[in-house]
């Protein structure tokens, strides 16, 4: 039985990745796509860069904040005890960074696709800011954001780059499975090489043929 601890590190690294990149994503996506600002479109581009940043460089911001001599790392390792650098939870924060930008855009056009109408007549009947959001925004744009989020989710596992300059690969510590399949390959264990690969195609397969429906509905209801 081939080892497969490497596809629940992953599962479990990808499910808090998505689940941080979530809040902020939605967040920043709600600002830039109500609100006007000088340097609106600079903000969208950086927070867009992860996606078509090479991963190696990634990797190394996120060392250059976040190691034991960085900006905030350091400050964490010498206050706190805390280091990030080759542990999982380094791989979180790498899979939450390269998972974001995804997020991000589908967030943003699908908050950019509600009509602002439906916001102005809530807050006519009374509703604050945070209620038009919660009962108006944020079903509306429902679809979208669960489409970005199964897209994340996917991002997140497959990440190889960035994860590997921030936690390493470490067996049974920080070895994800796009790790493991690496490994493998270099060693000559096909067996788990074509298990782990064939287990990630079909998630991956799966999440997208579930957001193209998401998006097929979301134009139908946007027609009617």
């Amino acid at each position: 039985m081939p080892d497969l601890s490497p596809l629940w590190l992953t599962l479990r690294i990808a499910c808090f990745a998505t689940l941080f990149a979530f809040g902020f994503a939605v967040a920043f996506a709600w600002i830039t796509a109500r609100f006007s600002f000088w340097g609106r479109d600079l903000l969208d581009a950086i927070l867009t860069l992860p996606l078509v940043m090479p991963p190696t460089v990634l990797g190394y911001y996120l060392i250059v904040v976040w190691g034991r001599n960085g900006w905030l790392g350091g400050w964490l390792n010498e206050h706190l005890g805390i280091t990030l650098m080759f542990t999982w939870q380094g791989a979180v924060l790498a899979a939450t960074v390269v998972a974001f930008p995804l997020l991000f855009k589908s967030a943003r056009a699908a908050f950019e696709g509600v009509d602002t109408e439906y916001e102005k007549a809530a807050r006519i009947l009374g509703d604050n800011e945070m209620q038009v959001f919660f009962r108006i925004t944020l079903p509306l744009a429902a679809r979208g954001l669960v489409a970005g989020t199964m897209l994340a989710f996917a991002r997140a596992m497959g990440d190889f780059g960035a994860t590997l300059m921030v936690a390493g690969n470490i067996q049974g510590r920080t070895q994800t499975a796009a790790m493991a399949v690496f490994d493998a390959v270099q060693v000559g264990d096909y067996r788990l090489a074509n298990t782990l690969v064939a287990i990630m195609s079909v998630v991956c397969v799966t999440i997208l043929v579930m957001t193209n429906k998401l998006a097929a509905r979301r134009q139908g209801g946007t027609r009617q």
